[in-house]
């Protein structure tokens, strides 16, 4: 076909000669043993593009013997689908129809309800694709009829075999014998961010201006600054937070570092800062009071300066916040306090907190270290404990000056 793009020339027709995937499609690969069993069920098939979603469906429907249509649900209706029905009703002879729905997070509810019918009394095999996350984006009704596998990014040690068999299409195809550098291969791999055809796509292009060898700078030119896999409105924007955070809560500067320049990369200045406040109090918290300070002036540094800049105040708070011991003792403290509330409990104040003549107060600034022992929770909460002193030595210096007091 006229420029047909070489991923679609080079698409797998096997299992065998797919890359990536291997924990779905490998030797031990899940649905691999589904298919050598002779069953093929309900599927949805999610993660970022280029990852061998569409080919997988296509090798499903060959091995199955089943009848393969393809729907996008960006252009498809539910007459589309219903066509398909009719169609596959008047086939004879057929080992069954499977559908494939491509990006199937823009079909509202109602037509994914509409889905049920059909694949409930079996007259069509489902597998539907989609970058987004399905538990956020498919009718719950069609997820518990279906098996849901995740595709992850390829890596770039893989995407170099389709590669190479991509560059061997090409120089059969024009009957020339172009080479590649180590360098350019090792460039146009890492720089898809796990997706093979935007690789393929690269090395198309940068082969119809080499010469004999394709070198990395050639590869530079076809290749815009990476930015990777991020979408502020999507999954894998949260996705790098919660890492972001997890890393720091982790203790792991190095990993904590990578995630923010990815988030930081994409260019979102705004949810590097509301993270990193949040972490300062929630996972260093009372272990490193000055922490939250030190997040404050970072991040207002931080949205003053703008990136490319921005990136040096938010690097030492991110790495002296995965540095700095850990304490969630208050967060926790507040946690089960909320609980409580939600509860039903504490809903009757002391007396004497109570405004305007707190009856029987004590005021403990007049006593001895400027504390007396009085009741402050609600009666059916006395003697509850909520804060536990954590383990570190800021706590832990307060909890040893209080127990001399309170003795």
């Amino acid at each position: 076909m006229l420029n047909q793009p070489l991923a679609d020339r080079l698409r797998p027709e096997s299992l065998d000669d797919m890359v990536g995937q291997q924990h779905l499609f490998g030797k031990n690969g899940v649905v691999r043993k589904m298919l050598e069993g002779g069953r093929v069920t309900n599927m949805i098939f999610f993660g970022p593009p280029g990852t061998g979603k569409t080919t997988a469906a296509n090798i499903v429907a060959k091995q199955s013997g089943m009848t393969l249509y393809k729907l996008n649900a960006t252009t498809a209706s539910l007459s589309d689908v219903k066509d398909v029905i009719t169609q596959s009703q008047n086939m004879f002879g057929a080992a069954g129809t499977l559908l494939y729905l491509d990006e199937i997070q823009y079909f509202n509810r109602k037509q994914q309800q509409s889905l049920l019918e059909y694949i409930e009394d079996g007259r069509v095999t489902l597998i539907a694709s989609t970058t987004d996350n399905p538990y956020f984006c498919i009718y719950n009704a069609i997820l518990s009829r279906c098996a849901v596998f995740e595709f992850k990014p390829v890596t770039a040690n893989d995407i170099k075999k389709a590669l190479l068999r991509g560059l061997d299409m090409l120089n059969k195809e024009s009957g020339k014998d172009i080479t590649i550098e180590d360098k350019a291969l090792d460039f146009i791999a890492g720089v898809a961010g796990g997706d093979v055809r935007s690789s393929l796509g690269v090395l198309e292009n940068v082969y119809s201006i080499a010469k004999n060898t394709i070198t990395e700078t050639d590869a530079k030119e076809f290749t815009p600054s990476f930015t990777g896999n991020f979408d502020r409105q999507g999954d894998v924007h949260y996705n790098l937070l919660s890492c972001l955070q997890k890393s720091i809560r982790g203790s792991d500067p190095d990993a904590a570092v990578f995630y923010l320049a990815r988030i930081l990369e994409g260019g979102d200045i705004l949810s590097a800062c509301r993270r990193l406040l949040v972490i300062a109090s929630e996972d260093v918290g009372l272990a490193y009071p000055q922490a939250a300070i030190m997040a404050k002036a970072c991040t207002d540094a931080a949205k003053e300066l703008g990136l490319p800049e921005a990136a040096i105040p938010l690097a030492n708070l991110t790495v002296a916040l995965a540095t700095a011991p850990k304490s969630n003792s208050a967060y926790m403290a507040y946690a089960a306090a909320k609980n409580d509330f939600l509860s039903g409990m504490g809903q009757d104040i002391p007396l004497h907190l109570q405004s305007p003549l707190f009856k029987g107060y004590k005021y403990p600034h007049d006593y001895s270290d400027h504390y007396v022992k009085q009741q402050y929770l609600p009666d059916d909460l006395k003697g509850k404990k909520y804060y536990e002193f954590g383990e570190n030595k800021t706590e832990q210096a307060a909890k040893a000056y209080w127990e001399k007091v309170k003795k």
